[in-house]
């Protein structure tokens, strides 16, 4: 009897590829239209996207956010045309064993260069949400000790 108990845990609990790919489906959608929604200025979708404890990290050291701090910042930005332009090339989305949490990793097309893009989902009652974002520039190793010629003095200004 025990092991006809444990079989069947085992089977609901093993995760069924078709539904893992459907999720990593919808996570990716809402990657996309996340990004498109900064495209276009539609500051509700974009910011809508996001948890209400988010994090944002951008590419400047200094760009570390609260969600409002980051709707403040951005504000100007989303009375444009276009905030931002941005576009993943290619994107990894990992899921946790319970389905609760999610987190990717995405290379980027960006105005100010090659870039990278990392980050958690968490599922809430009101769906997925993005909880933590980090976008960051990537620089070829050949040239880092420019670019950090470059921050420094940049930084004693």
């Amino acid at each position: 009897m025990v092991s006809i108990i444990w079989a069947l845990v085992f089977l609901f609990n093993v995760s069924n590829p078709a539904d893992e790919n459907k999720l990593k489906t919808e996570l990716d959608h809402i990657l996309t239209n996340w990004h498109h929604a900064a495209a276009v200025a539609d500051a509700k979708t974009y910011f809508g996207y996001l948890a209400n404890d988010a994090v944002f990290m951008g590419t400047d050291a200094k760009e570390y956010w609260t969600k409002a701090e980051f709707i403040k910042w951005a504000d100007p930005w989303f009375k444009k045309k276009s905030a931002w332009n941005i576009y993943a090339t290619k994107r990894n989305i990992y899921l946790s064993d319970d389905k609760t949490y999610a987190w990717f990793d995405e290379v980027l097309v960006a105005g100010f260069g090659p870039a990278r893009g990392s980050g958690l989902f968490v599922k809430t009652k009101d769906g997925w949400k993005i909880k933590h974002y980090d976008l960051s520039m990537t620089i070829p190793n050949e040239i880092s000790k420019k670019v950090k010629e470059l921050v420094e003095k940049e930084l004693k200004k």
